[in-house]
């Protein structure tokens, strides 16, 4: 109760909204005392290199692909996630290229990621098993400058001012025409998070994920124009609950495919998949939220947009698999 009338006397309604509001991000995201270290998204089937360093290449071309995500729409201080992943094969389809560039933000808080991937592929009979590393950096830092503070040399607000922090991580990940598996821990390091919020966050680590998923497709007709695309991610995050997403979706004629997930924690997902033409695809998905915060806010807009073309140096006659072929 102290600490509450100290508050009050020092910030007015909006201020301490904002202020709880991200004090209850970081809790969620902390967990035991773990912050969580990377965005979800629900749109990762098109985009596996968000998950695991070893989908590098796996597209045989060029492959571009940005992100627009709106989590818990009319939740002021929300987390909003930006994402730009490019990747390619290189020296025959023997290996594989990457690059990773997010920015997420929650209430004060922003974190940004730059990961480089290299993949090395082997053919088999069967399908294509590639080995995968990235190493890059975050950046974590913060912004009070929106709450408005009576104060502003209250050191109880000290920001958090581009915490450098490198890491690395590795995967495996097996595909061919009909089946894909993969597993992935993209971030080894428990890198130390420490501000000048009097001590309170001085023990907050970063997070250590395991990603393990796969999936089929299952033509349902004799010409292959209807699929059943089933598929499964678990997420496990040191000092978080697990997480799983149970996927199913339909492709219809290899131009679009509408599905639905269902994730154990907070969401359903609703999601439609449109190929544009042989070098475009646009995806969106509504996460219905499941959690007590669907009582504040209307769930959530993911957007992608996928483009993929041809380098004739590096890729010559090759062909891209099929959007909705694994």
């Amino acid at each position: 109760m102290v600490i509450w009338k100290l508050l009050s006397r020092q910030m007015n309604n909006r201020t301490i909204k904002q202020l709880l509001f991200t004090i209850a991000c970081i809790i969620a995201s902390f967990g035991d005392n773990t912050a969580q270290q990377f965005p979800i998204y629900s749109q990762y089937l098109f985009n596996g290199l968000t998950l695991n360093p070893a989908f590098a290449g796996s597209a045989v071309q060029m492959s571009l692909t940005s992100v627009y995500r709106n989590q818990w729409v009319n939740f002021e201080g929300a987390p909003i996630t930006y994402s730009f992943s490019a990747h390619s094969t290189l020296n025959s389809d023997k290996v594989g290229v990457g690059l990773l560039i997010d920015h997420d933000e929650i209430g004060s808080y922003s974190n940004n990621h730059v990961y480089g991937s290299y993949a090395y592929i082997f053919k088999t009979p069967k399908g294509k098993l590639a080995l995968g590393l990235q190493a890059g950096f975050n950046v974590l830092s913060t912004d009070f400058s929106d709450l408005n503070l009576d104060n502003f040399n209250d050191n109880s607000f000290g920001s958090i001012d581009n915490k450098f922090k490198p890491n690395f991580g590795a995967g495996i990940y097996y595909h061919n025409d009909i089946f894909f598996a993969g597993f992935s821990v993209p971030f080894l390091l428990n890198n130390k998070i420490s501000t000048s919020l009097d001590g309170i966050v001085s023990q907050i680590s970063e997070a250590r994920y395991y990603y393990l998923n796969g999936g089929v497709t299952l033509p349902l007709n004799r010409m292959e124009t209807i699929a059943l695309m089933p598929s499964l991610l678990v997420r496990a995050q040191e000092g978080s609950p697990l997480s799983l997403d149970i996927n199913a979706s339909l492709a219809f004629y290899k131009s679009f495919s509408i599905g639905v997930s269902y994730r154990n924690i907070d969401a359903i997902v609703s999601f439609i998949d449109i190929k544009i033409n042989d070098h475009f695809l646009f995806a969106y998905s509504y996460d219905w939220t499941t959690s007590e915060i669907n009582k504040f806010s209307s769930g959530t807009h993911e957007f992608m947009l996928n483009y993929r073309f041809k380098i004739e140096k590096y890729h010559g006659n090759d062909v891209c698999p099929d959007y909705f072929r694994h």
